[in-house]
């Protein structure tokens, strides 16, 4: 399934502030959509949604902290922002310490949200991007042979030819011929860029 555009998704249940959030994005041209509670939200997501999360802390029913624990344990990847009350800062830091990706407190200045709101979309843009990436690297790394693999390993390692014909007890001539498929599989011809390639696909290296 494809993703979708990165949407604001807003979850407040003051009517009069979820609006006011989402008139502010669609001023910005930015799109935005608007739930009462935390189950309306729950109830329509799935992880193609882009974009990032605007959540109350608390609400009737399921809290913002909550809300935020079922998206975890759903695989969320959208950024999470919490708007709270002064009263709540610790709960929000404590958020954040399990992945949130910022607070702002009551009453707050519309720039400030907007401004947070925006760094947001641009983590997980950058993010996704990340991701795709990944998934091209491993499928990449998934035509290699067996032997391949163990002289890439051994490429990364840093290794030269003749170390690693000895390790794997075949000719230089033979590592020569094995690199350069390697390379030609991973669409590379930089051993830096490789290096990087096997550290993005072990999530050695992120964004």
């Amino acid at each position: 399934m494809a993703e979708e555009n990165p949407m604001v998704y807003i979850v407040e249940d003051d009517e009069a502030v979820r609006d006011s959030i989402e008139l502010m994005m669609e001023s910005v041209g930015q799109e935005a959509k608007a739930y009462p509670d935390a189950q309306s939200f729950l109830d329509e997501f799935a992880n193609t949604m882009s974009g990032c999360v605007v959540t109350d802390v608390r609400m009737p029913g399921m809290n913002g902290m909550d809300l935020h624990r079922q998206l975890n344990s759903l695989g969320c990847n959208m950024p999470v922002i919490f708007v709270t009350g002064h009263g709540d800062i610790q709960m929000a830091v404590d958020a954040m310490q399990n992945g949130a990706f910022d607070f702002v407190t009551k009453p707050y200045r519309e720039q400030e949200l907007l401004d947070k709101i925006n760094r947001a979309l641009d983590q997980d843009a950058a993010k996704r991007e990340f991701l795709v990436e990944r998934q091209e690297v491993q499928n990449r790394l998934s035509t290699l042979t067996a032997r391949e693999t163990e002289v890439m390993e051994m490429m990364v390692e840093g290794n030269a030819n003749k170390v690693i014909g000895i390790d794997l007890g075949i000719s230089e001539r033979t590592v020569e011929i094995h690199r350069g498929r390697v390379m030609k599989k991973m669409k590379t011809h930089s051993l830096a860029e490789l290096v990087k390639m096997v550290l993005v696909a072990k999530g050695k290296l992120t964004p």
